[in-house]
């Protein structure tokens, strides 16, 4: 299935199908305009009747509002629930999300499925040489954990306390001269990343790399490159052009 997308000086979108068939449409997904945009698209394909067999299928590579997955504080809006029910007013028969933040988006999104980031970390661990698996919380030790197990590679868990306010970092294992990988799917800033590459090298970590998902680093690139060596990631999110960091394409 063929489409064209024609953007106004408003900025208001428009889309034409150019032939008939079976409906593919891989956005980023990070913005709003991406979610219209495929509405958009979808809204031009269910205008043409002849459909029988075909089927429609949205792949977001990056949600928008992914880590809004609850009512933070009252009187707040849930965010993550305002564009799920956006999402399914497109009725796509399937949506596939990469590496969401939570199952809540998966929950609230009807006919998702995640695409999982093994493939990616799969990547980034032979490229280093085999490291050891770090799981920066309790949150993603799951995820983390089935990845290693896949890669047959060791794990070690870390978790971040508050002693007197002050955030610390607890780590569960000996990283004695052995090559660290920290797993996580999303990258906003590097601040945490930074404080558990410096104990991890405390610990004498030979050295310490970054994969994550969704690399968005709207502040904290320049800083994480003082404790990590090396960031992997995708383009889920936007393209990189910075040696420190290696992108995989999905999009």
């Amino acid at each position: 299935m063929n489409y064209e997308l024609k953007k106004f000086k408003d900025n208001q979108v428009a889309s034409k199908i150019l032939d008939k068939g079976d409906l593919h449409v891989k956005i980023r997904g990070n913005t709003y305009e991406d979610l219209f945009t495929a509405a958009s698209i979808k809204e031009a394909w269910d205008a043409i009747l002849e459909h029988k067999n075909e089927i429609s299928i949205l792949t977001i590579y990056c949600l928008i509002g992914q880590r809004s997955d609850r009512r933070f504080y009252k009187n707040e809006s849930f965010d993550l629930k305002v564009i799920a029910k956006f999402i399914n007013s497109m009725n796509f028969d399937k949506v596939e999300i990469l590496h969401p933040h939570s199952s809540v988006a998966l929950a609230l999104i009807d006919n998702s499925i995640e695409i999982k980031s093994f493939n990616y970390v799969k990547k980034a661990y032979h490229k280093i040489g085999n490291p050891v698996l770090i799981s920066p919380d309790a949150g993603v030790y799951k995820t983390t954990h089935e990845i290693a197990e896949k890669l047959n590679a060791d794990i070690i868990p870390s978790n971040k306390i508050r002693v007197d306010g002050i955030p610390k970092i607890k780590i569960q294992g000996d990283v004695y001269q052995k090559d660290c990988l920290i797993v996580d799917d999303l990258a906003d800033g590097g601040r945490t990343f930074k404080l558990l590459a410096n104990e991890l090298k405390i610990m004498g970590a030979k050295h310490v790399f970054l994969y994550v998902t969704h690399a968005q680093f709207n502040y904290g690139l320049d800083e994480l490159k003082e404790s990590v060596n090396h960031v992997f990631c995708t383009n889920s999110y936007k393209d990189i052009h910075d040696d420190f960091v290696t992108q995989f394409k999905v999009l």
